[in-house]
């Protein structure tokens, strides 16, 4: 039919929205009217404690989706979609909404179902347009990921907001008067989005993919500004080179470089935004170690130690730069030295620090430094207070 809800035995929720909107009375068998929307509405608010659906499929994209948010490429989210399908959107509150009418693929950043400080904090809402299948221009038409069902996740996850999230694009369709919190919204939020989901195990974690979430109120004040355009390193971004993406955990994943110096160089990343180490909280910084653990397990299986750098400077995601090299071209000794001998020829101050210190009692957040470890343990650390040749670790 025109609309309905489809539960499956776990709990998940499916809300829908057949056809096109109608733009003439009677209504065509393949479209849909404001009595639809309103009925599909009636049926599911009624319901005591509702809180949302899981899932909402509509054909139309809704009328404003891109306010607030990154780009929708070629698409005028202003011009196109449905208000109606806009209006059924604010008000059934989906953890994930898909269309697909305009033959584009978009991911919009996530979005708030409430006003902040003025109401109770509910989850947030994705909006993902598919291409049409098989499409000439290889556009994005399949998204595979795994949901947890909203009646069976403890309440104080569901609504955990990622680092990206945005203000409700839909607002100001709904209310006469504009209001003028909106455009400050606007610029409260940075600008990338979630990618698909690689692994099985990611849409149970999906709600934090704002990784860090449960921590991200204390360490707020600490954290430096959340990039203002594009990060080309926050798995958030279009700007992502998915292709290289080795590994994706809960707070941290797992890339080859781009321009790697050896076939196996790779990038220890965070998922959210985060400038350096000393900036991770202590859940990130975990699991960041247990990507060390396990790169070092298997380079030595291969006949390789691996040296890790970071240069906290000129830059705005962290980067943890993993290269192995072959145990019997160079001892641990003969890298440290490499690294020294270097540093003072350019006038480096290169210190070796206590190989259980963290790295926080030597740096403080926002300080620039440059830090290389060894798969032993050993680190070697350097405060940057002027100029720092960009290439040094790649150099050396």
């Amino acid at each position: 039919g025109r609309r309905g809800v489809y539960s499956g035995c776990s709990g998940l929720q499916i809300a829908y929205l057949s056809g096109t909107e109608a733009q003439q009375q009677p209504e065509p068998a393949h479209c849909f009217s404001a009595k639809d929307v309103t009925e599909l509405k009636t049926s599911l608010l009624a319901a005591p404690n509702f809180r949302g659906v899981d899932i909402l499929l509509t054909s139309p994209w809704p009328r404003d989706v891109g306010t607030f948010a990154n780009s929708a490429g070629e698409i005028d989210t202003k011009k196109c979609g449905s208000k109606l399908v806009a209006d059924l959107a604010a008000s059934l509150k989906p953890r994930y909404h898909f269309a697909a009418l305009e033959k584009a693929y978009y991911e919009r950043l996530p979005y708030r179902n409430h006003m902040v400080l003025q109401e109770t904090p509910q989850h947030v809402t994705r909006f993902i347009a598919l291409a049409d299948v098989g499409n000439a221009s290889k556009k994005k038409y399949l998204y595979a990921f795994s949901i947890v069902p909203m009646s069976s996740m403890d309440p104080a996850e569901l609504v955990k907001q990622p680092q990206d999230v945005t203000e409700n694009p839909y607002r100001k369709l709904r209310k006469e008067a504009p209001k003028s919190k909106a455009p400050l919204s606007a610029e409260e939020e940075p600008a990338c989005q979630f990618f698909f989901d690689l692994n099985k195990h990611q849409g149970k974690k999906r709600p934090s993919d704002g990784k860090e979430r449960g921590d991200s109120q204390p360490k707020q004040a600490k954290k430096p500004p959340q990039p203002t355009g594009p990060c080309w390193f926050c798995l958030a971004s279009p700007e992502v080179e998915k292709h290289l993406v080795v590994s994706i955990g809960t707070h941290c994943y797992l890339a080859l470089a781009k321009g790697g110096l050896s076939p196996d160089h790779v990038l220890i990343l965070p998922i959210g935004h985060y400038q350096s180490v000393v900036d991770l909280s202590s859940e990130v910084l975990e699991e960041v170690t247990k990507y060390k653990a396990a790169l070092k397990e298997f380079f030595r299986s291969k006949g390789k130690r691996y040296v890790l750098f970071e240069r906290n400077y000129r830059s705005q995601h962290l980067q943890l730069q993993v290269i192995p090299v072959p145990l019997d071209l160079c001892t641990s000794e003969d890298i440290k030295e490499a690294f020294i001998t270097q540093a003072q020829e350019q006038q480096i101050e290169l210190l070796e620090i206590p190989e259980h210190s963290d790295l926080a009692q030597v740096a403080q957040p926002g300080i620039p430094y440059f830090y290389v470890e060894l798969d032993t343990g050993e680190k070697l650390f350097h405060r940057i207070r002027g100029r720092f040749p960009l290439q040094f670790g790649r150099c050396v």
